[in-house]
């Protein structure tokens, strides 16, 4: 992919998530969460220069910081989620302002590291940031995914052993 289509796509996958996220939503344990990252982390890991030739080891360091930043970054925005249940036992989730602060240290944080790595002449290609980003969603959705079947209520469909059999009616007192 070209440098302009994989900044759309970044941009694009951020809004909507972001977008998303701040709006109630309920929580499906049915759904595949896991499937946008997923997909970028397989968009990210086709291209070839996640790492740079010439600064092996460096690279390798930091796109190890950049993953445990998305990764802390993601936790951190899932935590501060709020998440309740209805009456009807659907579960709800929706990021607070805590989560606005989270986003803006991992940014501070990735910025950080595009600089360090740029100081140390390591080129930093694009895949990085996709990588980072499918880390954040794969920890931000599988963390209220997680929380929200906490709080569902089990669901016993099959009922309790002995439920079906004919009891006998006993006798009743006056």
């Amino acid at each position: 992919m070209s440098g302009l289509v994989d900044a759309l796509v970044i941009v694009a996958v951020a809004v909507l998530v972001i977008a998303r996220q701040f709006r109630a939503t309920p929580i499906d344990g049915e759904r595949r969460w896991w499937l946008l990252p997923a997909i970028l982390a397989v968009v990210a890991l086709r291209e070839p220069g996640i790492l740079d030739a010439h600064h092996h080891t460096v690279s390798v360091v930091l796109l190890g910081a950049e993953l445990l930043v998305g990764l802390a970054t993601g936790a951190g925005w899932a935590w501060t989620t709020r998440i309740w249940a209805e009456p009807d036992g659907t579960v709800w989730s929706r990021s607070s302002t805590a989560s606005v602060a989270v986003w803006v240290v991992g940014i501070g944080l990735r910025v950080g590291l595009y600089a360090l790595g740029a100081a140390v002449g390591v080129h930093q290609d694009r895949t990085a940031v996709l990588l980072r980003m499918a880390g954040t969603l794969l920890v931000r959705t599988g963390t209220p995914a997680w929380r929200g079947q906490l709080l569902r209520p089990a669901v016993n469909s099959r009922g309790a052993y002995g439920d079906s059999m004919m009891r006998p009616a006993g006798k009743e007192h006056v």
